[in-house]
């Protein structure tokens, strides 16, 4: 029978979701009930600074009015068709790709290791039937450090031993190159290497960022030797880095883009591969596919969110309070702090001690940020926030780190 109390209480849902949910995540304990724009508020009424924007997922702000009325509007006449048919929205939002983009195709998939997924079939695909790999001896070079998703093809070639363990055995036909080092990517192509699969700047291993003219040397490397040069924008993308793609900085064209997250600004889930017609014409009816991938809602909501981040300037939002909140930062005096990087409003601060406690420290003080790799504090507030309210929050940060 299914519960029809409610429960009000934090800690009461918290000891439900303990009880009856696996437990595969680490979360801070706020339990969220609603949310506008940079804010989160918690069933008990408390309102927390969002410094983490769902992994940017919600780089346009959480529950952004345009992308709400279009998702409202699309819900009222139809939700899945499935791709046995075709739908209205579904070509529209592939225009609308290309014209921001320049890539020639797009194939729309749902989660974002969903479209890693994809990628990698068509790099496969490609490196059999175009480069003329022979048959089941395709490589893909990846890089150290990596991450891009959660599934036993993606976990297979991670680098770190925590994803891995217990989840093999693992897919074959990757191998692993030094992320930053373009010498050492040369190092690692054969004849079978069909693509070069990396994050412009490394999300999840706490906001690296590569060499200046690193990705520029990595593109002529992979045209030299007809590699395909795959880029994950999943967290990176539409906007975080203070360009559309993080690889602008670099001055590049990759052969590939995997985009996710704020490709719904947070209201649905899709995500999509974007690539040239070579690329993605490798695929033909019954290669691939999803049931919900490239569904009407998803593609309304995604020409929403499309919109609102041309139309409010955040990529360009996110360059300059970007450069005003790295600078901030890196006056912070504190004995605890080791280091502070960024790119555009994708910040992070690595300590000399675990970042978790500091991480908690901050929530009591109503900021919402999270630690990753043990000793670095990952920050990557809404692209729609105010310089006052950034302000507010990097005051907590200080006044954390000094205490």
């Amino acid at each position: 029978m299914i519960a029809t109390e409610t429960l009000k209480s934090a800690a009461d849902l918290i000891a439900l979701e303990h009880q009856y949910g696996a437990h595969n995540y680490h979360p801070l304990d706020v339990v969220i009930e609603r949310a506008s724009g940079a804010w989160v508020y918690d069933v008990e009424g408390r309102r927390y600074l969002d410094f983490l924007a769902a992994y940017s997922a919600v780089n346009q702000g959480h529950c952004h009015p345009a992308i709400f009325r279009a998702m409202m509007a699309q819900a009222q006449k139809v939700t899945l068709t499935s791709r046995a048919f075709r739908n209205d929205q579904l070509p529209l939002l592939y225009k609308d790709l290309h014209d921001l983009t320049g890539f020639e195709m797009a194939l729309p998939m749902n989660s974002g290791a969903e479209a890693v997924e994809t990628a990698l079939k068509a790099a496969r695909k490609w490196g059999e039937t175009v480069k003329g790999i022979p048959a089941n001896q395709t490589e893909i070079i990846v890089a150290a450090n990596n991450f891009h998703g959660r599934t036993i093809t993606i976990v297979g070639f991670s680098s770190d031993a925590l994803y891995r363990f217990g989840f093999g055995p693992f897919a074959g036909g990757f191998r692993e190159a030094t992320f930053g080092d373009a010498a050492d990517l040369r190092s690692k192509i054969t004849p079978n290497t069909a693509a070069f699969l990396v994050e412009p700047i490394q999300g999840e291993a706490g906001v690296m960022i590569p060499p200046q003219g690193y990705l520029a040397e990595v593109a002529a490397i992979c045209k030299e030797n007809n590699v395909l040069l795959i880029c994950d924008e999943i967290q990176s993308g539409l906007g975080r880095t203070g360009k559309l793609f993080a690889f602008e900085h670099d001055n590049i064209r990759p052969d590939a883009v995997i985009v996710g997250k704020a490709l719904s600004g947070g209201y649905y889930p899709i995500s999509a591969v974007l690539a040239s017609r070579e690329i993605l014409g490798v695929f033909h009816p019954g290669d691939h596919g999803s049931t919900f991938g490239g569904n009407p809602l998803a593609c309304a909501v995604a020409r929403a969110a499309l919109k609102v981040l041309v139309d409010e300037h955040l990529s360009e939002r996110s360059a300059e309070l970007g450069s005003y909140a790295l600078d901030r930062l890196r006056n912070i005096a504190s004995p605890n702090l080791k280091t502070v990087r960024g790119k555009g409003l994708w910040l992070a601060i690595e300590l000399n001690s675990p970042a978790r406690p500091l991480c908690e420290a901050l929530k009591e003080r109503g900021v919402l940020c999270k630690e990753t790799h043990e000793t670095v504090i990952r920050m990557a507030p809404p692209l729609t926030i105010s310089q006052e309210d950034l302000d507010w929050g990097i005051d907590q940060i200080e006044a954390v780190l000094q205490s």
